[in-house]
C-alpha cells in the first residue's frame, strides 16, 4: 500500500538556500535562541510581533497553545494560553535587514500568517505527541537525514534545499531530530489554508 503524505504539501514557492543560511547565522549574531520555554532540546527565535509589543515575542509566546495525549489513558489536555495569531503583523525591527523580511513579505502576499518564527530541535532528541489549532508553513534551513516529521503515522524527512512546505499540524503530529546537528525549521502558522 502506497503512503499517503497528503499531509506533506510542498508549494510552488522556492528560496535561496545560501541567502536563508546567512540570515538565519545573522539572526543567531543579533539574538540567540529562548532556551526558557520549558521544552528540552527546543527553542525558538520569534521573527514577527504584535504591533509595538515586544513582549509578544517572549516566553510561552513563541510555543503557544496545544493539545497532547500525556499518558496511557488516552485523554487529551490543552497546554499553554492560545494565542491571537491574526495579530502577529509588525517584523521585528532588528531582524528586517535580513533576507527573513523578504521572505515574509513574499510569504505574506500569499497566505494570511500568524507567528513567525526560527525553530531550533537539538540533536537526538523529539517533540510531544501533540496538535496545534492551524497548519504550519515549514522552510528547513539546516537539517540532517535523521529530522523526521511524523503526522499521524506518516514520516517524511524535508530537504534543507529552499522549498517551502505545509504541514498538517491540526491532526496529531510529532518532530524528531535523529541526528547529530542541530535541525533549524522557519516555521510560520497559516491561517486561511486548507487541507482536503
Amino acid at each position: 500500500m502506497p503512503l499517503n503524505f497528503d499531509d506533506f504539501q510542498k508549494q510552488d514557492i522556492k528560496f535561496d538556500i545560501s541567502k536563508l543560511r546567512n540570515a538565519c547565522d545573522e539572526v543567531l549574531q543579533i539574538k540567540g535562541f529562548d532556551t526558557s520555554l520549558g521544552i528540552p532540546h527546543f527553542a525558538g527565535i520569534s521573527l514577527n510581533q504584535i504591533p509595538g509589543d515586544p513582549e509578544s515575542t517572549l516566553g510561552n509566546k513563541i510555543r503557544g497553545v496545544y493539545w497532547t495525549k500525556p499518558d496511557s489513558s488516552g485523554r487529551e489536555v490543552v497546554r499553554d494560553s492560545k494565542i491571537d495569531e491574526s495579530k502577529y503583523t509588525e517584523f521585528v525591527k532588528e531582524f528586517e535587514k535580513t533576507y527573513f523580511k523578504d521572505v515574509y513579505n513574499l510569504l505574506s502576499k500569499k497566505y494570511k500568517l500568524g507567528r513567525m518564527r526560527l525553530l531550533l530541535k537539538e540533536p537526538r532528541s523529539t517533540l510531544s505527541w501533540h496538535r496545534d489549532p492551524e497548519p504550519r508553513l515549514h522552510i528547513p534551513i539546516y537539517t540532517n537525514p535523521g529530522a523526521i516529521m511524523v503526522i499521524d503515522s506518516i514520516a517524511k524527512h524535508m530537504p534543507a534545499d529552499g522549498s517551502v512546505w505545509i504541514t498538517n499540524n491540526r491532526k496529531y503530529h510529532n518532530a524528531f531530530n535523529g541526528g547529530e546537528e542541530n535541525r533549524v525549521h522557519l516555521v510560520a502558522c497559516v491561517l486561511d489554508y486548507k487541507f482536503n
